[in-house]
């Protein structure tokens, strides 16, 4: 497995991670907007991630569940606001309930995910921005460095397939 560099930044209240994977950049890019492609390594094992809907484009959202191995659900939504096809994508990642409406109770994280072309394959990147260090503590408190490592080494062992 290619290593994945995970940084936090507390006094910017971010987190920056990449990986490089063995593949080419439209292969990637499909697992992260093809919804049947999401869920086969969104959500890590032993749950599973559940699509509800899934419009991808800018300003459209996708709603979806993780899923326990007891058949609980954590439901979660993600408002699309910038996509450039293969380069980039710009989205806000909420809890919500099984409806889709946002859980304020909850800290909203904005991501920029990007796909670049390198001589190994391709370098993924995803800045993660927090509203406030408190909010990022909480997303890691979570376990959100380990969950977030696990679903790329799912999609690095599919992509080898």
């Amino acid at each position: 497995m290619n290593n994945i560099v995970f940084n936090t930044d507390s006094n910017h209240a971010t987190i920056f991670v990449m990986k490089i994977f063995d593949a080419k950049v439209e292969e990637v890019w499909n697992y992260f907007t093809n919804s049947e492609l999401l869920d086969s390594w969104w959500a890590p094992k032993p749950w599973k991630c559940e699509t509800q809907k899934m419009n991808f484009e800018n300003g459209g959202t996708w709603n979806y569940a993780m899923v326990s191995p007891e058949n609980e659900k954590h439901f979660a939504g993600i408002d699309y606001e910038e996509i450039n096809p293969n380069r980039s994508i710009a989205w806000s990642d909420y809890f919500s309930d099984e409806k889709g409406i946002k859980n304020v109770e909850f800290p909203t994280t904005n991501w920029l995910i990007g796909f670049t072309g390198v001589e190994e394959g391709v370098k993924l990147t995803v800045n993660l921005h927090f509203a406030s260090q408190k909010e990022m503590n909480a997303i890691l408190e979570m376990g959100f460095e380990e969950g977030f490592k696990a679903t790329l080494n799912q999609l690095e062992e599919i992509l080898k397939k």
